[in-house]
This record gives C-alpha cells, structure tokens and sequence, in this order.
C-alpha cells in the first residue's frame, strides 16, 4: 500500500467515524418514508403505540436480533443518550471497515512470484 493511499484510508476512516459517533445524533427521530406509509390508517396514543384503525405496522414483529448488544441504534446498557448512539455508530464503522479491509486484504493481487511461492508451500 503507497503512503498516499495509506493517509487517504485514514481519512476516509476519520470521517466516517465522525458521521457515526457525532452526526447520527442530530438526526430526525421522526418515521422515515416506510415507517410513515406503514402506520397509515392507525391512530396512536402519546406514546406512539397503535390503539386502533387498520394499517401496516399492526402485524410488526420484534426482530431476531433485537437482543443483540447493538439493537436499535444504540448500546445495550448505556441507555438512550447520545453516547450510546455514537458508540454504536463508530462501532459499526470500526466493524465494517475491519471486515471490508479483511476481505480486500485476502482477495488483493500479489506479484506472480509471491503466487509461484505461496503455491509451492514455500
């Protein structure tokens, strides 16, 4: 890997890590698109739970991983605050960066040599 593209990784690194732990805190709290489609023709308490009409999301379930550590754009004990929200963003992003370089680093081109070697056991 060149130097450039080294700092350029890093980069890429810092600011994803900045959206995830910073950004993702202001953003709406409001249903997006689906969610809004999905709850038409329901009416809602204060809470925002159904308690009557006829929609979509009646038939919602709980997801299979909804006891994982990270479910629901936070961190399992650290409550609902803002630091939950960024420490799972900037966890994810730490993840899927280690996971994405992993898989770029096993399926990356080696020098023919290096190829003649490593199948030779050598």
């Amino acid at each position: 890997m060149t130097k450039r593209l080294g700092w350029f990784l890093a980069g890429g690194l810092l600011v994803a890590l900045f959206l995830a732990g910073v950004v993702s805190n202001f953003a709406s709290g409001s249903p997006d698109g689906l969610d809004a489609t999905a709850r038409q023709g329901c009416t809602f308490d204060a809470h925002g739970e159904i308690t009557g009409g006829t929609c979509m999301a009646q038939r919602e379930r709980q997801h299979q991983l909804a006891g994982s550590p990270m479910a629901g754009y936070g961190i399992r004990g650290l409550g609902d605050g803002p630091l939950s929200t960024g420490l799972a963003g900037a966890l994810g992003v730490a993840i899927t960066f280690a996971v994405g370089g992993g898989v770029f680093w096993a399926a990356r081109r080696r020098p023919a040599g290096a190829r003649e070697r490593s199948e030779a056991g050598v």
